[in-house]
């Protein structure tokens, strides 16, 4: 094994006194750590007896039902539903989230408290609580009325019709997420240089145009990455729709299996194994889409030529 010392010298007898720029490169022997990947193989090892012995040597987990019910043709529609309730939940409240965070950074001051009540309120208490209240919106609310305070009221209309669960579990966690990705928004607009807006007010362009064209499409880069995270965990957040109560999704309905036929743990495992899926996919995907939104950022594309621009006009002559 060759030692620091060692390694130095031998890098130095391969730069000529003289240096310059045709040197040759330094070749340097990294030095080896035989003790390390002993310490590592150890560790994998028993890791993997932890497993061996924590999972399939326990009768208690009933592997054959996890088997039997892990593509059963309820739970596949449940994890569907799972989907579906998170594409909606999500792009109601990005789009609801965008909007918020505008109205915080106006400069309306109307429009900015209305922003900050509504993330004050909804991040201020848990989405489980949000979520019993939207279930019991029609036993709550049994009419619209319109009128003055202490006054008879002018209008009161029954409500003849209710909302389906499903979109009321939709609605309850997009009013929720949608205060959290306004804070995502607001965060990636003040990321963008002040000069980009004063640009545009030389322009003649108005405050919502700024924000429109120029500010919102550059603030992207630092939006596009965090929302990655907030869907993951919108997808883990279905669970809690069993408050509104909707129990068509995954959690819900390996739970109902699960109480029917005497045997939680392995319906547990069921969910855990969809989830954990969902959740690889989506995380291979926010890799890929970080990937591309930093493109730029790193001294490697900086200097592609490609990406380097002319500084003024001699340059392209």
């Amino acid at each position: 094994m060759a030692s620091a010392g060692h390694t130095d010298r031998a890098a130095q007898a391969t730069v000529p006194p003289g240096g310059g720029d045709d040197a040759p490169l330094i070749r340097a022997i990294p030095l080896r750590h035989p003790w390390r990947n002993t310490f590592a193989v150890i560790v994998l090892l028993l890791f993997a007896g932890f497993l061996y012995d924590a999972f399939f040597l326990r009768t208690e987990y009933h592997w054959d039902q996890f088997g039997k019910y892990l593509f059963d043709a309820r739970v596949s529609q449940a994890a569907m539903n799972t989907l579906i309730i998170t594409v909606l939940s999500m792009v109601s409240a990005i789009v609801l989230g965008v909007i918020l965070a505008v109205m915080r950074l106006s400069p309306n001051p109307v429009f900015k408290s209305i922003s900050w009540v509504y993330l004050w309120v909804f991040r201020g208490t848990p989405v489980y609580v949000q979520l019993v209240f939207w279930g019991l919106l029609f036993t709550l609310y049994k009419s619209f009325r319109v009128g003055l305070p202490f006054q008879t009221p002018w209008v009161d209309i029954p409500f003849s019709f209710s909302i389906d669960v499903f979109w009321l579990a939709v609605i309850g966690l997009a009013l929720n997420e949608a205060s959290y990705m306004a804070e995502i928004v607001r965060a990636g607009i003040l990321s963008v240089d002040r000069g980009q807006e004063e640009a545009a007010t030389a322009l003649g362009m108005s405050w919502s145009q700024t924000m429109r064209r120029i500010v919102i499409p550059q603030s992207m880069r630092i939006i596009i990455p965090p929302t990655g995270n907030e869907v993951i965990s919108m997808l883990k957040t279905t669970s809690l729709v069993i408050a509104v109560p909707y129990s068509f999704e995954l959690y819900g309905r390996t739970r109902d299996i699960a109480v029917s036929i005497f045997d939680p743990i392995p319906l547990l495992l069921v969910a855990c194994a969809w989830y954990l899926l969902f959740t690889s996919i989506l995380m291979i995907g926010q890799h890929f889409l970080e990937k591309r939104f930093a493109r730029g950022l790193t001294m490697t594309d900086m200097t592609k030529p490609d990406v380097v621009e002319p500084q003024s006009k001699a340059d392209h002559e």
